[in-house]
């Protein structure tokens, strides 16, 4: 895996703290500074795009998950909440993922394994930040 992350200058070499990601799969995005950081809030903050990654990393694996196990999903959706350190490294202390999964006769016990799975064995990213940060999840199950 692989990702180049480029300063934005804008051509003036000191100007603001936007930064282009491209990854190795082909894709690019923005992500840039808050403003009292020098940035013009062009994109997410780089740790807001960690967050969402470790989010999309779980969500990923539940419906995987759930598909094998043959549940008709038809949507999940993760609210993220998280806690950082007061100093630096302001490394994640706490993170909640609240779950909310759609879908037509979908069983609470195949979808709290699908979720415990992602967690426990699965999401690299859960992995990784639960070596500094608590990891909480919850669910709710919303029939079509």
């Amino acid at each position: 895996m692989e990702c180049s992350i480029k300063w934005v200058t804008g051509g003036a070499g000191q100007d603001g703290m936007s930064f282009v990601a491209e990854t190795g799969s082909g894709h690019a995005f923005v992500m840039d500074g808050a403003p009292e950081g020098g940035g013009r809030n062009l994109g997410p903050r780089p740790m807001e795009t960690v967050l969402a990654g470790t989010g999309g990393c779980s969500a990923y694996d539940v419906v995987l998950i759930l598909r094998k196990s043959g549940q008709k999903i038809t949507g999940c959706e993760v609210k993220v909440e998280a806690d950082r350190a007061d100093t630096d490294p302001k490394v994640f202390t706490r993170i909640h993922m609240h779950f909310i999964v759609r879908g037509k006769e979908l069983k609470t016990s195949l979808v709290e394994s699908a979720i415990k799975l992602s967690h426990n064995k699965y999401c690299s990213a859960t992995a990784m930040l639960g070596k500094t940060a608590s990891i909480t999840h919850d669910y709710e199950i919303v029939a079509d």
